[in-house]
């Protein structure tokens, strides 16, 4: 399994991005995909995830109702469209993706697969 993340850049607060992150390997839809991020001098903490089959999501209460993900089956790739940003949400973002039960979709620990991580950059 492979991932490739790409949409990050800089933005205004209040901007929004549309990060993806492109499956390559078998049986995309028995995966979980999730996202993840990092500030500098901080641990890397879940943002959200989702299941591809059937599209159950999980996210973080820090971005609940401002994030969204969603999957495109046909294309492999799961999208984060990130909307009223704030500069706190300054960070490298990373997908990934593994089998992780329905209530650990957060725990970075269970996914074996990672992205390169993309640079989000929220100006004030």
């Amino acid at each position: 399994v492979q991932l490739q993340a790409s949409g990050g850049g800089l933005v205004q607060a209040g901007g929004s991005l549309r990060l993806s992150c492109a499956f390559s390997g078998p049986s995309f839809r028995n995966y979980v995909m999730g996202w993840f991020r990092q500030a500098p001098g901080k641990e890397r903490e879940f943002v959200g995830a989702i299941k591809v089959s059937g599209g159950t999501t999980r996210y973080a209460d820090s971005v609940k109702g401002r994030f969204t993900i969603s999957r495109d089956n046909a294309k492999n790739t799961v999208y984060l469209q990130m909307n009223s940003l704030k500069p706190e949400d300054t960070a490298v973002y990373y997908c990934a993706a593994d089998h992780p039960i329905l209530g650990a979709f957060d725990q970075a620990g269970l996914y074996r697969y990672w992205g390169q991580g993309t640079q989000v950059t929220v100006s004030s």
